[in-house]
């Protein structure tokens, strides 16, 4: 018997809603990218994007444990002489709540075009509100 390896058109993808008030930033960020790569369907394929679309509310409301929003640090280097810029996680947290769970999802998928493929489903929203109703997602609870 062989193995089946899914092919890219027999992939069919849901809509979900994640929710991230009050969960912990790495452990959320782990469960979503585990729907973006598809891990959680049968016909999983390491080479196949098999994942779904996620949309996660509520980012502003993300926690996190221990002393992470003084220690924790973004760092970004333009090349120049003098460039690089530090940001602390409750700076960003102050101006783009957003950034640090996409931060987060991020680095934990793949490191090539397919990783680039599945961080283009997911939508962040830092409130309540997105506009993905007509794709009719489905609430789920990580």
């Amino acid at each position: 018997m062989k193995t089946q390896s899914a092919k890219p058109l027999q992939v069919t993808r849901k809509w979900l809603v994640a929710d991230a008030e009050g969960k912990v930033l790495g452990r959320f960020a782990s469960e979503v990218a585990r729907l973006l790569k598809g891990k959680h369907k049968p016909i999983y394929t390491p080479h196949v994007d098999t994942g779904d679309h996620v949309i996660v509310i509520n980012a502003e409301k993300i926690r996190v444990t221990g002393n992470k929003l003084e220690d924790k640090v973004y760092t970004n280097y333009s090349g120049y002489p003098g460039g690089l810029r530090k940001r602390t996680l409750k700076k960003i947290m102050e101006t783009r709540p957003e950034y640090a769970l996409e931060h987060a999802i991020k680095g934990m998928l793949p490191k090539n075009a397919l990783g680039r493929k599945m961080m283009k489903k997911v939508r962040i929203y830092s409130g309540s509100e997105h506009n993905h109703e007509s794709q009719q997602p489905e609430l789920i609870d990580l």
